[in-house]
């Protein structure tokens, strides 16, 4: 080789590695504009007053109920959905390390044969046998930023896999906490109408010792009996609801219903808190909720795919190289003469390739990708939106419970004295059996009103903390993946350092 050419070789390299490391065609990525509301509706509510602080992000805590601090370590550790969310997280780690590859030479191949060749030539040669054996390597090199974008999107993506697990992990304990209240809020109706029942069984009885005394008429007794059928009728449907729920929470914890009854063991009482709530300000919305940093980190892969699609518009380049071996044995040659020096042959060079004439494919590719950029970002933006709303739903709805939970509390006070007053009444023979019936049946229908306001209090705090984005906090800096399934794929498939906390 001359020793221009050479040169020229040499310079050209240097050059598209300094252009490559420089160039980067597309749009740099921004976060998208929102415009958040500096305070909520209801900030003014001395039960939204208290600071927010990040450790108040373990919000089921508050409600200082071990046995719901169990359940949802349980399912944390357990739950199927939240394991698949840390499988996409692993694979996306393997895509990022598959695309950062192509940052180097992409072909780097050793290759060999051996044929057997038949022509129409003299009959001595008119077959014979050819060996090659070389190797050949390929960079194109990176001068339009196409590789490097397609980093950045794969390192998005990535972002977007551990912000989507984040979501999980926060549905997954509001969840199991929305269902173990729900659990302990039958079991209160439940246990209320067997109490209510027992209440009015012994009403009837006292209804037929007047009856047979001849005191009263056949419709009391009739009467009695139709209340208490009624409120027995109640309680195969609470029990129906109630272990539905409980294996609504087996598959929460990952298990088969009826595997976790022990969990369940404790005071069993509808959850109760503190009503201070660390609600924050809205911008705090952009960092807890995961749902939308994930859309976030969407987009930014998104925006990276648009400048993949623009280095197609231009050329691209290539270094090139090769070198190898070949024999064969005819004319008297033998094919153990394939490293022989003069069976070596080598190639190298630079070379280009550009897409022309492309009838507006490339462009339109260019506007398709652009498209769905902003599709990303009107959902991320419609998703903030949402979250504000939830916030200011579970805020509203806190406050109008708490206010009806007070008159209904009051009500159940005047309606079990009420009921006294008019069995005394009755059994004085100053008050008829229709004023027992009536205020038996409101003390009934208004202390399951309040468990279910109770229930529906505990819940709204729930869903409060939930539209704050609260709850994947509780990952800390473990893995994403338990380590009995780590040990079964490392046995299946060499994994190297993927499964440390990236």
């Amino acid at each position: 080789m001359k020793f221009t050419q050479l040169s020229t070789f040499i310079l050209l390299f240097i050059l598209s590695l300094y252009f490559s490391s420089c160039t980067k065609l597309g749009p740099d990525f921004k976060n998208p504009e929102t415009k958040l509301p500096p305070n909520w509706n209801d900030s003014e509510n001395s039960a939204f007053k208290k600071p927010s602080a990040e450790e108040s992000m373990e919000w089921w805590k508050l409600f200082s109920d071990p046995v719901l601090d169990n359940l949802i370590q349980t399912a944390y550790e357990q739950n199927l959905s939240l394991q698949t969310a840390g499988l996409r997280i692993l694979e996306s780690r393997a895509q990022l390390g598959l695309v950062k590859g192509n940052l180097y030479p992409q072909t780097q191949e050793m290759k060999g044969d051996l044929t057997t060749i038949g022509t129409t030539g003299p009959a001595a040669d008119r077959y014979f046998n050819s060996a090659s054996v070389g190797f050949d390597v390929g960079w194109e090199i990176d001068f339009w930023g196409k590789f490097r974008r397609s980093i950045e999107s794969a390192d998005a993506n990535l972002l977007a896999s551990i912000a989507d697990y984040d979501d999980v992990l926060v549905t997954l304990t509001a969840e199991v906490a929305r269902t173990y209240i729900d659990i302990r809020t039958l079991e209160e109706r439940i246990r209320l109408a067997v109490k209510n029942g027992l209440i009015q069984k012994n009403a009837l009885e006292l209804v037929m010792h007047q009856f047979e005394a001849g005191t009263v008429t056949e419709l009391d007794v009739l009467q009695a009996k139709t209340l208490l059928s009624s409120t027995r009728a109640t309680i195969p449907n609470l029990q129906n609801q109630l272990q539905q729920n409980r294996n609504a929470m087996a598959i929460l914890l990952g298990v088969f219903p009826g595997e976790f009854q022990d969990l369940l063991k404790g005071e069993e009482r509808i959850p109760t808190v503190s009503l201070e709530i660390a609600v924050g300000i809205p911008a705090d919305l952009l960092r807890r909720r995961p749902d939308i940093r994930k859309l976030e980190m969407q987009a930014a892969a998104q925006s990276a795919q648009i400048g993949v699609a623009i280095t197609e518009l231009y050329p691209s380049f290539t270094l090139f190289g090769s070198l190898g071996w070949s024999a064969s044995d005819s004319a008297g040659n033998s094919l153990g003469d394939i490293f022989e020096s003069n069976s070596f042959s080598y190639s190298f060079g630079p070379a280009f390739r550009w897409k022309l004439f492309q009838y507006g494919r490339l462009k339109n590719q260019v506007r398709i990708q652009d498209a769905r950029l902003e599709q990303l970002i009107s959902t991320y933006q419609n998703t903030v939106l949402n979250a504000a709303r939830e916030v200011e739903d579970g805020m509203t709805g806190l406050v109008y419970k708490q206010k009806e939970a007070q008159f209904v509390g009051q009500g159940v006070k005047s309606s079990k004295r009420s009921m006294e007053l008019s069995i005394l009444q009755y059994q004085e023979g100053l008050a008829d059996y229709q004023r027992v019936l009536d205020s038996t049946r409101a003390l009934t229908q208004k202390q399951d009103q309040f468990a279910q306001l109770q229930g529906s209090i505990a819940t709204s705090f729930v869903s409060i903390y939930k539209a704050l984005g609260g709850g994947w906090q509780l990952r800390g800096d473990s893995d994403f993946i338990p380590a009995s399934i780590k040990e079964k794929m490392q046995k299946r498939t060499d994994w190297g350092t993927y499964f440390s906390t990236p």
